[in-house]
């Protein structure tokens, strides 16, 4: 059992009041791809509590958000028990699911230089945030096509979002310092708006890229991150900054989710102790990016409605 294996398991049956362990997959190499769940019921969906991921690591060597996530958990756990705030505020009214790894494989082969790409990809050699289903070949008219051929990881991350009722998301990258929001690709459509893909959420995006870039320490400053480029209020729209086809942030818009991509510096794995707050990351993450919205029941009843559609008029 790997180290951060360890971990969950042993925060998970030292808190089972407020965690759950579970795993949605393998990696190419067998790995078990854990989550750990926290909320008052962390085990099932509560109607009226939103659900929330964070995914790390989906590039191997960008390991920060690997280390913000671990923190994340200790912080919430140790938060609740110490009867603080804000991690009682969240766990009260969010069912958070931490991902720490989606590429244990990649994160094992990492070199320690920031210039290295070893790791970056799966076992494979595929890049991850290059194999989803393009939202824009038809994954909304045959959504689940050829889905067998995607990468381990990524069928097991697709299979995550059928079995939850997702409302936002986070996934955490290394190498920029910039959240970024979909699209990432297009098709020449309408959907281009002076050089960006926007989506018809596109000022919800917005938001919840100014929400969590005002909530970090230097991002909204448009700072820089080694010699990238600078961002104004540290957002950018994905395909504005450098177009991708098969990405994450895609796919979850395309099945009725919000994800921001949240780039970290610094990029390659760095673990020598306290190389990994250069650019002053230890931000409360889940405080700064914590869901918000319309919420509620539909009829008379108190029975739920299952896949209810609200449309924005």
């Amino acid at each position: 059992m790997c180290e951060i294996e360890q971990y969950l398991h042993q925060i998970n049956a030292s808190n089972p009041d407020i965690t759950h362990l579970y795993s949605i997959g393998q990696s190419v190499r067998g790995q078990q791809l854990w989550v750990l769940a926290l909320g008052l019921s962390p085990h099932r969906h509560t109607v009226g509590i939103p659900e929330f991921k964070y995914v790390a690591n989906m590039h191997g060597n960008e390991v920060l958000g690997r280390v913000l996530l671990l923190q994340l958990i200790d912080d919430l756990v140790r938060g609740y028990r110490n009867n603080e705030t804000w991690s009682l505020q969240l766990l009260n009214s969010t069912r958070i699911h931490i991902l720490p790894t989606m590429n244990p494989d990649g994160f094992d082969d990492a070199g320690t230089h920031c210039q290295y790409s070893q790791g970056r990809f799966n076992q494979n050699g595929i890049d991850l945030n290059r194999n989803f289903p393009d939202a824009f070949a038809g994954l909304r008219r045959q959504p689940w096509l050829d889905e067998e051929k995607r990468e381990a990881e990524v069928r097991a991350v697709i299979g995550w979002l059928r079995t939850e009722s997702f409302v936002l998301s986070a996934n955490l990258h290394g190498g920029a310092l910039v959240a970024s929001y979909p699209y990432d690709n297009s098709n020449g459509g309408s959907e281009l708006v002076g050089g960006a893909s926007v989506t018809p959420d596109d000022d919800v995006f917005v938001h919840l890229a100014k929400v969590y870039s005002h909530n970090h320490g230097s991002m909204h400053q448009g700072d820089r991150c080694d010699d990238n480029a600078l961002f104004l209020d540290g957002i950018t729209n994905g395909y504005q900054w450098y177009p991708l086809s098969g990405g994450m942030q895609d796919y979850n818009h395309a099945v009725s989710m919000f994800e921001l991509t949240l780039e970290v510096c610094p990029a390659a794995k760095l673990l020598q102790s306290g190389s990994f707050l250069l650019c002053g990351q230890r931000t409360r993450v889940g405080s700064a990016f914590h869901p918000a919205g319309v919420k509620g029941r539909f009829d008379a009843s108190g029975a739920p409605v299952q896949n209810a559609v609200v449309w924005r008029l």
